[in-house]
């Protein structure tokens, strides 16, 4: 089963990191997906683009397309890991994991399992 582990932060304080305290960030996050990437557990990884670069699609009966992110909150979705886990329980391990190796404060991991509509791109 495939989970997505989707890292939640404030945005404000993670695009206010200087270049170092950046790649520390993923250098520490990197010793975590390396072991997965070993274990042959790892999918795809991803990291969003600022809220600002956001367009929101609302649906109705037109759509309506909005600049920005769909909601105000506290902490916004930065980015996110695949992950082949055999039982949520090992997923939620695989979160604990990033959790432990992460520079940022709070922060939040929310596991979710995976469903796949399109596994890889059609050509």
């Amino acid at each position: 089963m495939q989970y997505a582990i989707l890292c939640y932060d404030s945005e404000e304080v993670v695009c206010a990191w200087n270049k170092e305290q950046d790649q520390a960030a993923v250098a520490a996050l990197g010793t975590v997906t390396k072991k997965w990437a070993a274990d042959k557990r790892l999918g795809a990884v991803g990291r969003l683009m600022p809220t600002t670069t956001a367009t929101t699609v609302r649906k109705g009966k037109e759509p309506i397309v909005m600049d920005g992110p769909f909601a105000e909150t506290k902490e916004q979705l930065l980015g996110f890991f695949i992950i082949d886990c055999e039982t949520l329980e090992q997923a939620i391990a695989a979160a604990k994991e990033l959790a432990q190796a992460s520079t940022s404060s709070p922060g939040m991991f929310e596991v979710r399992p995976l469903k796949m509509f399109q596994a890889r791109r059609q050509t």
